[in-house]
């Protein structure tokens, strides 16, 4: 009984003494590991907020929730195709 004792304070003595694990890991500034190891980025729900009607090169307009890459004047308004 006093061996299961000895092994089972050792065991914990062990877990205790382990520090633990720094938010970054080696990943750099701004990035941390996830459940697998990978770095990913601290912040990962960011999303661009588009303009209305204002030209985005190598993507077109954005119009009610849609890229359209042509437009025109239509009776004192925007058109898009």
């Amino acid at each position: 009984m006093k061996a299961f004792a000895i092994v089972g304070l050792a065991t914990v003595l062990a877990i205790g003494a382990a520090s633990s694990a720094d938010a970054r890991q080696g990943c750099g500034a701004g990035f941390h590991r996830n459940m697998r190891g990978r770095c990913v980025p601290n912040m990962r729900n960011t999303r661009e907020v588009f303009v209305v009607g204002r030209y985005y090169p190598g993507r077109g307009y954005w119009y009610n929730g849609t890229w359209w890459h042509r437009r025109y004047r239509y009776h004192h308004s925007w058109r898009y195709r």
